[in-house]
């Protein structure tokens, strides 16, 4: 079948879409040009052709249906004789000739034998057809209207598109196209191609009005196929790396060395406790803070390796939240119920300090458009400020408590804190709006996915919950298996599309779980001391880094043996204290 020329064309027709179509011979369709050859039983719903056989060891598989979306995955791929002689071949045909004759109809301006075929296709939808025809006399109309016939456009509209009692605004707008017929608004053009490529369009629009079984969805064995294997990734409890990589051939399975799991490097700079780490969005830098007032910015190369940029050392006390702006250029800092300080990242200069008499600050974040920055106060309110300092509107109530975390969704328009021990709060603060989450345990710290659309919440009970907050706020799956009993412990999402969740623990491990599962895929060990935060690089899926009580910090990597070695490399472990 494969080896047929196309040369010559088949008795049978060729699939109609923007592939096939340009093949086409003066505006005929494959698909179409033998329509009148075809048997009057080929112009049946295909009652006829065994339409309850199946195919497949688990009996699911209709033929007719397997057949025919093979034939339009031929047409489409330009194999227009090889399906041709599928059809002929199977006796099953793509379409029947009724609805053959209808597109080809469509393709040749024939509006009017069009809207009467349309009623011999066996539609047994009322609305469907209405819907139909209103699509087919508005082209009718414009063809009209472009060709300077005012008072056949106006005789459509009354008689033909005004009766379906469709779209009575677009009607109206239609009406307006009479008194002012402008052939720039209508877009039409008196050459034969573009009228033809607006044909294809109004084509594509009717084949999303009528049944699949009628006329087949573009590309629709494509789509299964590519549905089969978004399952198996999903399904894939270690999937890492792009959708490129997956193939047909073999069922989609990964291992754990997908999975950042080798420590490349420990950087020891801090003095003490490393309390929280965060990667830039681009992440190309890994900003860190320490319970020894000390926040440093490493710089990511492009060979993974890390080192150290700038040390930032001019809060007095211990920081507890870091913040990266929106292009990554400059850097919050939050010292604990202190105040927030505002770096260029370039040259770790600080640009500004940001103060409340007699307050101090929780945490902080940047507005999208980084114009903007809001800060917990520790008298339980949030604040916005510009850049100078001015402090442009001040929430007051209870908006937030002494937990250094801050969400700002991605448009602007929500604010997202712990309000009470249990309760999470959603702030629209402009439109003052608010949403609660109650949780039964007291909440530790959270996380927004970069999307906004949902919510990691660790629990002091040693769980972590996911909730989705797009819409309906629900909770959709928990996290088990960590240690925490007292210390505040970060998790995030990560990996490629933040398929994982990765949470510190007080037993000196990483964890991570497979995020659509639930299932723990991993337990990384290394550190002496409690894991406080982790950080997985946003645009590198192999990278993850845990910040401890142990005072260091992990790179970690895909579990590969170097086999290159010097002084300084043991097994791909280098252990460094940053400086280049």
């Amino acid at each position: 079948m494969g080896g047929v020329e196309d040369d010559e064309p088949p008795s049978k027709r060729g699939k109609v879409s923007s592939g096939a179509l340009g093949g086409l011979s003066n505006g005929t369709s494959h698909r179409a040009q033998a329509n009148c050859s075809l048997s009057d039983s080929m112009a049946q719903p295909l009652a006829s052709q065994g339409k309850d056989e199946v195919v497949g060891s688990k009996g699911m598989v209709k033929k007719v249906e397997l057949v025919r979306i093979i034939a339009e995955a031929l047409y489409s791929l330009g194999y227009k004789n090889t399906g041709a002689h599928l059809e002929e071949e199977s006796g099953i045909p793509l379409q029947s000739s009724v609805v053959n004759l209808f597109m080809q109809q469509i393709l040749d301006g024939k509006w009017d034998d069009s809207v009467a075929t349309l009623h011999k296709i066996g539609l047994m939808d009322e609305t469907i057809i209405k819907l139909a025809s209103f699509v087919i006399l508005e082209q009718k109309f414009f063809s009209l209207l472009g060709g300077e016939n005012v008072m056949d456009a106006l005789k459509t509209l009354r008689t033909e598109i005004a009766p379906l009692c469709i779209n009575n605004d677009r009607v109206r707008e239609l009406s307006s196209y009479i008194l002012s017929p402008s052939l720039n608004d209508l877009d039409i053009n008196s050459d034969q191609e573009v009228r033809l490529k607006s044909r294809e369009k109004l084509l594509e629009e009717l084949q999303m009005l009528l049944p699949s079984t009628m006329i087949i969805p573009e590309r629709r064995l494509v789509h299964l196929v590519e549905q089969g294997l978004d399952l198996q990734r999903d399904a894939c409890r270690f999937h890492n790396s792009s959708v490129g990589e997956m193939s047909l051939f073999t069922d989609h399975q990964c291992g754990k060395d997908n999975i950042p799991s080798q420590t490349l490097q420990i950087l020891q700079e801090h003095g003490d406790e490393v309390w929280c780490l965060q990667f830039s969005h681009n992440g190309r830098y890994l900003a860190s803070s320490s319970r020894d007032c000390l926040v440093i910015i490493w710089e990511v190369k492009l060979d993974g390796r890390v080192f150290l940029k700038h040390r930032l050392s001019s809060h007095q006390k211990p920081v507890s939240y870091i913040s990266w702006s929106p292009d990554d250029q400059q850097l919050l800092t939050c010292g604990e119920e202190e105040a927030i300080r505002r770096w260029d990242v370039t040259s770790g200069e600080c640009l500004h300090n940001y103060e409340k008499s007699g307050l101090g600050f929780i945490s902080c974040g940047w507005a999208p458009d980084g114009k903007r920055i809001f800060s917990g106060v520790t008298d339980k309110s949030i604040s916005m400020w510009d850049l100078e300092g001015r402090e442009v509107e001040c929430w007051k109530g209870q908006r937030t408590i002494r937990i250094s975390d801050l969400g700002i969704t991605r448009d602007g328009k929500q604010l997202i804190t712990v309000c009470k021990e249990t309760t999470m709060l959603l702030f629209g603060w402009e439109s003052q709006s608010e949403k609660l989450i109650e949780e039964g345990q007291n909440i530790v710290s959270f996380a927004l996915s970069e999307d906004s659309k949902f919510l990691l919440v660790s629990l002091a009970n040693q769980e972590i919950h996911l909730w989705n907050i797009e819409g309906a706020i629900n909770l959709v799956a928990k996290f088990k298996g960590h240690k925490h009993s007292r210390f505040v412990l970060k998790s995030c999402f990560g990996g490629l599309d933040q398929a994982f969740i990765a949470s510190g623990s007080e037993d000196s491990k990483v964890y991570i779980w497979h995020r659509l599962s639930g299932e723990l895929v991993l337990t990384l060990s290394g550190h002496s001391g409690a894991v406080n935060c982790v950080s997985w690089n946003p645009t590198n899926p192999h990278m993850l880094a845990s910040a401890s009580d142990d005072r260091t910090i992990r790179i970690w990597g895909l579990n590969r043996v170097s086999l290159n070695h010097d002084d300084r490399h043991s097994n791909g472990i280098h252990l460094c204290n940053g400086r280049t």
